[in-house]
């Protein structure tokens, strides 16, 4: 897929980007740059987490949503235009709410199309802060066809959730915090979508100071800007491709976006769901806040060694966002733990006689472990007459603790086999 148009060059100032700052101020939170020790020592080098989980509306989106508001009302009133009788957006969930705030906070309606299979807890909040929600289609792309119809059809004006100057100034507002925090930032590890927030970050950062390094995050799944910087091609996403990170399932980059990440990051990397899963309940048990898929793509790349960091550095890491559907919430954590080899289900046929069980429980309490559940299956074909085969879900401290506990059952005679390896 070749590059769209993209601009020569880039309109956007530091003052542009500072402006931008002073528009949004009184509407958004100056989120916390939290530095973590236990991070740090993991990861050999100086790491901070800038908590956009904690914004307003759960997510870094409000800041460009609300710039790109004020500007296009600040714009009509110098012209002596009237107001639009509203906004409409296309969103996954979080650019929604963002619209959604920032058109209450000044008095439009907005409607909000999201894809079948949005966020319940997005669509909600929505709702709540007044928008009217429409789902339609499967993408993202397809949600944002059917808001420019409505546009057309309301006279409403379309707000784009990335390709667009006045929003990825707004996003910027988050690079200025970082570094007005961090004045000794070396690395900065943002989430990549559409491309706003980085391109945003990206030009915050580097027009104060070329020699901080910006580096991108995307998912496996969804990856169109690996080596968009080094071809300036996009990569193809495969056919129906999912990704617990549906706040950067973005297939389609604007090009606004592509001319500044072009010009101005370092680097792109790629995070599959069973890291994203890790991150996610890593980031709660150290910091106890909860991020969503798209939010912890950069944690998870830190954790993972995607990113070469030196011990001298100073690095800044983007939980971009928290709004995440609660009965998702359940399957993540057990996600993570199981593909951390924290958890695990092993199957163990045994003699259906008493003592059999209490003997192979007390095996899995020599070692420390917890056993969560056990489920009993008999009369199966692959169960001989007079055996049962016993399921166990186990919690354990790592995957060398798992292979202890399977060499433990074969020292003993049972053939052992895990479920979820």
């Amino acid at each position: 897929m070749q590059v769209p148009q993209v601009q020569n060059q880039i309109p956007l100032s530091l003052l542009d980007l500072q402006a931008a700052e002073q528009r949004i101020q009184k509407v958004i939170y100056k989120t916390n740059l939290l530095y973590s020790d236990i991070f740090s020592r993991e990861m050999g080098t100086e790491v901070h987490l800038k908590l956009e989980n904690l914004q307003r509306t759960g997510s870094f989106k409000i800041r460009g949503a609300t710039n790109k508001l004020i500007r296009m009302l600040e714009a009509a009133a110098a012209k002596g235009e009237p107001r639009p009788a509203g906004v409409v957006a296309a969103s996954a969930g979080n650019h929604a709410q963002g619209v959604a705030s920032a058109a209450a906070y000044n008095n439009l309606a907005a409607t909000v199309i999201m894809p079948l299979g949005a966020s319940m807890t997005k669509m909600r909040s929505c709702r709540e802060m007044g928008a009217e929600v429409i789902q339609f289609g499967n993408s993202l792309e397809e949600a944002a066809g059917r808001a420019r119809e409505i546009g057309l059809e309301r006279g409403y004006i379309f707000l784009h959730p990335y390709d667009d100057w006045d929003v990825i100034a707004g996003q910027g507002t988050l690079g200025l915090e970082l570094l007005e925090t961090l004045p000794g930032l070396t690395t900065a590890v943002v989430p990549l979508g559409g491309g706003g927030l980085l391109g945003g970050v990206a030009l915050a950062l580097k027009l104060q100071n070329p020699a901080i390094r910006v580096v991108g995050v995307q998912t496996e799944a969804v990856c169109p800007y690996l080596g968009f910087i080094q071809t300036g091609e996009y990569n193809h996403p495969a056919p129906g491709a999912s990704t617990i990170a549906d706040g950067i399932k973005v297939k389609a980059p604007g090009a606004t976006n592509s001319a500044v990440i072009r010009q101005y990051v370092d680097e792109i990397v790629t995070v599959d769901d069973n890291q994203i899963s890790e991150a996610i309940v890593t980031l709660l048990e150290r910091t106890r806040t909860m991020s969503e898929g798209a939010g912890a793509v950069g944690l998870a790349a830190m954790l993972h060694h995607k990113i070469v960091v030196r011990p001298d550095e100073k690095v800044a890491v983007v939980i971009s966002g928290g709004n995440i559907d609660t009965s998702l919430v359940g399957r993540i954590l057990d996600f993570g733990l199981v593909s951390s080899g924290r958890a695990l289900s092993v199957a163990i046929i045994i003699p259906d006689t008493p003592g059999q069980l209490v003997r192979l429980l007390n095996m899995v309490a020599a070692l420390g472990m917890n056993v969560r559940q056990i489920y009993h299956r008999r009369g199966e074909l692959h169960i001989p007459v007079g055996q049962t085969e016993v399921v166990l879900e186990i919690e354990a401290r790592d995957w060398a603790h798992q292979t202890e506990l399977i060499q433990r059952f074969a020292a003993e005679g049972l053939d052992a086999r895990s479920l979820t390896a």
